[in-house]
């Protein structure tokens, strides 16, 4: 308990290089920097709804919605909100793949929740295809068949920039399409798909330079026990220190950090 409790509150972070603005060259962020795919979670086969943490709402529709008990947050940079995952302010519901294909259109972002993994994301494309960062390959697959289980939802709204346009978004997700391993600048499939849809460098690792002025502030609402606030250095490290708590689980551990206790 003790170590994953460090993990959770350490909050200090290796200087990393920063990269161009633009954000469509292939060749920036990829000398000297080491990129750790820590979270992109293994396949799920053949579970059911229930098998994944999904209770079906009162619906008359046979492919949902489900609900899905997650932890929430709210993110701030400085004091702009830039972050929201909280069920009070928006609808948290899950549905199907198929169902959701119904729901989304070219450049929408995906994200496919599971009990006790970190939610996977993709780019919506044509048909039932997606473009996503998947055990560090960017690849292009069906929706219906990376689903295995898991139920998703539209998650446009859940950062608070402003997105590019969906061509663009598009553009950005196909014109990185097969590329692996060291020529990825990216830690997970969330700051991958975000990075297409708003084209802002800090969701890339080491995009961001570090300053003591700007802080990221991620509070953890804890249902019974507060609110609890992590401060960060960048956005990449935010994501991926979130992204391991819903993977971990680890709420009892994370209610102990009193210093952070609103």
């Amino acid at each position: 308990m003790g170590n994953q409790l460090d993990r959770i509150t350490h909050l200090n972070y290796s200087e990393l290089p920063t990269g161009d603005p633009s954000g469509l060259e292939k060749d920036e962020l990829r000398v000297g920097v080491a990129y750790f795919f820590s979270d992109e979670e293994e396949e799920v086969d053949d579970r059911t709804p229930s098998d994944c943490g999904f209770t079906k709402d009162n619906s008359p529709a046979e492919e949902g919605p489900f609900s899905v008990s997650e932890v929430e947050y709210s993110a701030f940079c400085s004091q702009e909100c830039i972050f929201s995952k909280l069920r009070e302010n928006e609808d948290l519901n899950v549905y199907s793949a198929k169902t959701l294909l119904t729901m989304c259109k070219p450049g929408d972002l995906l994200e496919l929740v599971a009990r006790a993994q970190a939610p996977h994301w993709a780019v919506c494309g044509q048909d039932d295809q997606v473009i996503h960062l998947h055990k560090g390959e960017i690849r292009k697959d069906s929706l219906l068949e990376i689903s295995n289980g898991r139920h998703g939802r539209i998650a446009n709204n859940r950062y608070r920039y402003r997105p590019l346009p969906p061509d663009l978004v598009m553009q950005n997700a196909a014109g990185h399409l097969g590329l692996s391993s060291e020529e990825i600048c990216w830690t997970n499939s969330e700051s991958f798909a975000a990075w297409c849809r708003f084209g802002k460098r800090e969701f890339k690792a080491g995009g961001e330079a570090h300053s003591a002025e700007q802080q990221y502030f991620l509070k953890v609402h804890l249902t019974g026990s507060g609110v609890h606030t992590l401060v960060f250095r960048s956005l990449e490290d935010m994501i991926r220190e979130r992204r391991r708590v819903d993977a971990s689980g680890i709420l009892k551990e994370l209610s102990l950090v009193n210093g952070g206790k609103e």
